[in-house]
């Protein structure tokens, strides 16, 4: 005979592994911004320029915004990404990178 599973506890142990995960992806994206050089930013300029970058359809923007943060990671740059009309950006990548749990 089986032992009979404990749903409780199991769910329980999802519940508290998906809150770590959510506090290390908090954490990452803090970190993130901070080493970025965007706290220096003012939390409304940041949130604008986040939720610009949120609703960016524009593919080859996102493109130049991936690359420049993928250099970022592999310590080649730290500068943020310019689109394809050369204005300046502060934004993040957003498809990947340590913010990502």
């Amino acid at each position: 005979m089986r032992k009979p599973r404990d749903f409780d506890s199991e769910l329980k142990a999802l519940a508290d592994k998906a809150k770590t995960l959510k506090e290390r992806r908090v954490r990452q994206l803090g970190e993130l911004v901070t080493a970025t050089g965007a706290d220096a930013l003012d939390a409304d300029v940041l949130a604008g320029a986040l939720l610009h970058a949120a609703t960016v359809k524009d593919a080859p923007t996102k493109e130049g915004w991936r690359k420049t943060g993928a250099a970022f990671f592999l310590g080649k740059g730290g500068k943020p990404a310019g689109g394809p009309s050369g204005q300046q950006s502060g934004t993040l990548p957003r498809d990947g990178g340590a913010a990502s749990a």
